[in-house]
């Protein structure tokens, strides 16, 4: 049978350092002509997501706002994209999973990740993550600002871009958060989690993932759990 992997990106295959946080701040300046008091909590959440969540706490309602900070936001992590690889680094065993999947040929891998398109095309590249990935049939923070609807979204890209038409039991969505999990269960997928984020493994144990992995450095391991 064969399988469709959506890995999330952030805390699970490439750590982006203090970048990550810091493109959002200058984004929201340029736009806004200024910063928020306090930074949100970005892990697990799509960029319009955060987003919205900073206008909220900013008491700002104009629609104009969204699509000119995400805009932002591309042309910001862009302009740093030479020091994501030297600030930032690849998650444990992520490497030599991706390439260990790619040897399955019933293995299809692709992402679904809260970072809008461009911006995970740009942190996979930096560290040459993105040549075992199918970039065009994944599913992104600018596909959707509810993490739980790109499930569909990719199963959608896979027919009619590759003419796989794929059940949701199909898919395997491997992330490092709660919101990865919830992302899986809504789109009828399965998830595995791995502890290589902000989430320890006893903090993501017992939520319902069909395992969850301090990292990804045993291949054999994921594999199994992927195809069986």
């Amino acid at each position: 049978m064969t399988r469709l992997v959506l890995w999330d990106i952030d805390g699970t295959l490439v750590r982006a350092g203090a970048l990550g946080a810091v493109v959002f701040d200058r984004a929201l300046e340029a736009v806004l002509g200024r910063l928020p008091d306090v930074r949100i909590r970005m892990s697990g959440k799509t960029d319009p997501q955060i987003v919205r969540e900073y206008l909220e706490l900013m008491q700002l309602d104009d629609p104009s706002h969204l699509p000119a900070i995400l805009q932002q936001l591309e042309l910001e992590l862009a302009a740093v994209a030479h020091q994501i690889a030297l600030e930032g680094q690849v998650c444990v065993g992520a490497e030599k999973a991706l390439a260990r999947l790619g040897e399955e040929p019933e293995v299809i891998q692709s992402v679904l990740t809260g970072n809008i398109a461009p911006n995970a095309v740009v942190k996979l590249s930096a560290f040459g993550l993105e040549r075992y990935l199918d970039l065009e049939a994944g599913a992104y923070g600018s596909d959707h600002a509810d993490r739980r609807a790109l499930v569909p979204i990719a199963l959608r890209r896979q027919a009619e871009r590759r003419g796989l038409h794929l059940a949701a039991g199909s898919v395997v969505v491997i992330g490092d958060t709660p919101n990865d999990l919830a992302c899986a269960t809504a789109g009828g997928a399965r998830c595995i989690l791995v502890a290589t984020g902000r989430y320890g493994v006893h903090e993501l144990e017992g939520l319902g993932a069909l395992a969850v992995l301090e990292d990804l450095s045993d291949t054999d391991r994921l594999v199994e759990l992927v195809t069986s």
